[in-house]
């Protein structure tokens, strides 16, 4: 449900000290231009309720076409009409409980809707079971002729037509119907993760430097290693943080090996040779793509290590750890105002166009961002799109530079979603994970390009400098890294081979040393960020797609702003049509037609080299500053 729903995103590094920020007792104390608008999607619960029954009667609808949908095209269009009714009425349902519940966690009746909805979508894919299995019955060519003759077919033409490339993975009606009863059981594993690592986990006490005591939660440990500048308080947050998970480390292992059996039970299911062929293949892409990747990578993480040595020697340590990776290399604790970071956002974009920057400030001025954190309100960020509505962007701002990056970065999903929503019928307006976090990193980096072209402050400067290769690390490397860690965890199951805590901790430990050598020094826990690392649990082979994304970005940032007037003008049209076709075609050949083909090595070797000039261009900063 979470492709069709939401496109949750990781910001993943944060390298400023906390500085000040909004803090509100209540959310009703927060003035209603920072926070969502509900109304737009239901203007009471009366009218949810209306939509919610009506699923449930387009559900019956649906029924009455099985074994018609090869008699005629009508009555393929029939029921298609009628599923993208439900699909619409499906958004607005889930999305207003969901929404809402974001922002008040605490509130139960929300929990209890939202369970509700949850319900009724597991029984919509048991009821729905028999379409699939039934549709590919019609043959390939009388579908052609069906599209070809049938106006009310032509929304419908990629996925229909893309159904016969998938034909071998299409199980008969009871099949199909059986693997649906299990699709609330597959998600177990994950929601034991969760409990564990949070309502579960007894987080340990430790007492800092200065004689605070402190019980080191991830909140607590993120500041630490943060804004600390002694690194013995870095180590002993570190140590306590993942001293209760290692306890764990059998217990994660035999959460994450029933992940891992699931998926490949699901693979061999569908007739897929590997778990990797179940997850690429229904966007058409190549298992080349995801290998090149992680072994390009691999074999070219010199630019890291000559990062870490640069922060060892700034920061004076004899020996550099891991949790000496997040303290900042400055004093710059600059706080940047909402406003002001808005302004700053819709100023950057200006190279992609007056109409982007129109409809993104608007953007910024429509209920469509939620900006304070609240009790009650989950963390992090993202921007998650209601069809025929606008999306909803989740933020919980708090004056550092690392938000100022962060809204560029939701407002760039934001915009992606607008602009698929605008161009592209329901059938295909909704773009895969493969490409939605071009718009985004994109989005970032015509940020810093604005913020250094207007700033004179050297700390800025390297603070800057210092985001954007955090940036790198984290969205490209870092999630390279977890894929290659998937992906053999993952084959030695396909193989029959053991899936255990012993096991897990050298596949990690052997990818370490090929990232980072000994430019860090080993820990007791060094071999363990396997057991706290959520995507794992819980979207297997999801993070290749970050460090795809930034790949593509990458590529497309330079075609858009260097060379020609007329070659930056074209390569701009293929951005902003790439982000206008939502799924109109596979997200492949999406990208190939904007300027990215990422079967071959040079948009991955971009990034690498890029990374390789940041590191050179900060240290020039830093010299400066010593002088």
């Amino acid at each position: 449900m979470s492709k069709i729903f939401a496109i949750a995103l990781i910001i993943v590094c944060s390298c400023l000290q906390a500085i000040a920020q909004e803090n509100y007792k209540t959310r009703d104390e927060i003035p209603a231009k920072y926070k969502w608008n509900f109304s737009d999607i239901y203007t009471s619960w009366d009218a949810w309720e209306a939509d919610f029954k009506a699923i449930s009667v387009d559900m019956e609808k649906i029924q009455t076409f099985k074994g018609k949908l090869g008699e005629s095209s009508e009555n393929l269009a029939g029921l298609l009409s009628i599923q993208e009714d439900l699909m619409k009425k499906a958004y607005k349902v889930y999305q207003f409980v969901s929404f809402q519940s974001t922002v008040d966690q605490k509130n139960m009746d929300l929990m209890a809707r939202l369970q509700k909805v949850q319900l009724m979508f597991a029984q919509f894919g048991v009821t729905t079971a028999w379409i699939s299995p039934e549709m590919i019955k019609i043959p390939e060519a009388t579908m052609k002729d069906w599209v070809a003759a049938n106006p009310a077919l032509k929304d419908h033409k990629f996925d229909l037509m893309d159904m016969y490339r998938l034909q071998k993975h299409v199980l008969s009606e009871e099949m199909e119907k059986l693997l649906s009863y299990y699709s609330q059981v597959s998600g177990t594993a994950g929601n034991v993760f969760k409990a564990l690592s949070t309502a579960d986990m007894e987080f340990e006490e430790i007492v800092l430097s200065d004689g605070k005591k402190v019980k080191v939660t991830p909140g607590v440990y993120s500041q630490i290693v943060t804004n600390n500048p002694n690194q013995d308080d870095r180590r002993k947050a570190y140590e306590a943080m993942y001293d209760v998970y290692y306890k764990n480390k059998n217990t994660y292992a035999a959460i994450y090996n029933g992940i891992v059996q699931a998926d490949w039970a699901g693979a061999r299911a569908k007739k897929y040779e590997s778990c990797l062929d179940a997850e690429l293949e229904g966007n058409n892409i190549p298992k080349d793509v995801y290998l090149n990747l992680i072994n390009t990578v691999k074999e070219n993480t010199a630019p890291v290590r000559k990062y870490i040595e640069l922060r060892k020697k700034v920061l004076g340590l004899d020996k550099y750890y891991g949790f000496d990776g997040s303290v900042s290399l400055t004093d710059f604790t600059k706080n940047y105002p909402y406003e002001d970071a808005v302004e700053e956002v819709i100023e950057s974009v200006l190279p992609l166009g007056k109409d982007y920057q129109a409809k993104l400030k608007k953007a910024t001025e429509s209920g469509w961002l939620d900006v304070y954190e609240n009790p009650g309100k989950r963390g992090g960020a993202f921007s998650a799109g209601v069809y025929g509505v606008h999306p909803y962007m989740l933020l919980n701002y708090n004056g550092t530079l690392d938000y100022v990056f962060t809204l560029a970065h939701e407002l760039g999903h934001t915009m992606h979603t607008t602009l698929a929503n605008e161009n592209q019928p329901f059938a295909t307006h909704a773009y895969t994970i493969f490409v939605a976090e071009v718009a985004s990193t994109f989005n970032e980096r015509l940020l810093l390009d604005y913020m250094m072209n207007n700033t004179k402050d050297p700390k800025e400067r390297i603070a800057l400098l210092t985001q954007s290769i955090e940036a790198i690390i984290g969205t490209f490397y870092a999630q390279t890294m977890f894929a290659d860690y998937e992906y053999q965890a993952h084959s030695l199951a396909e193989q029959g081979r053991p899936v255990n805590a012993e096991v897990l901790t050298k596949i990690w430990g052997d990818i370490a040393d090929k990232y980072y050598g000994n430019a860090t020094e080993k820990t007791k826990y060094s071999n363990y960020p396997w057991t706290r690392i959520p995507h794992f649990y819980n979207s297997p082979f999801y993070v290749y797609q970050y460090a795809t994304c930034f790949a593509s970005s990458a590529k497309l940032y330079k075609d858009v702003t260097e060379g020609s007037k007329k070659e930056k003008k074209e390569a701009l049209e293929r951005y902003l049509t790439m982000l206008k076709s939502g799924g109109n075609d596979f997200p492949m050949e999406l990208l190939k037609k904007a300027g990215v083909d990422l079967s071959k090595p040079e948009p991955i070797l971009a990034v690498i080299n890029q990374l390789d000039q940041l590191v050179d261009q900060l240290a020039v900063e830093l010299e400066k500053i010593e002088k």
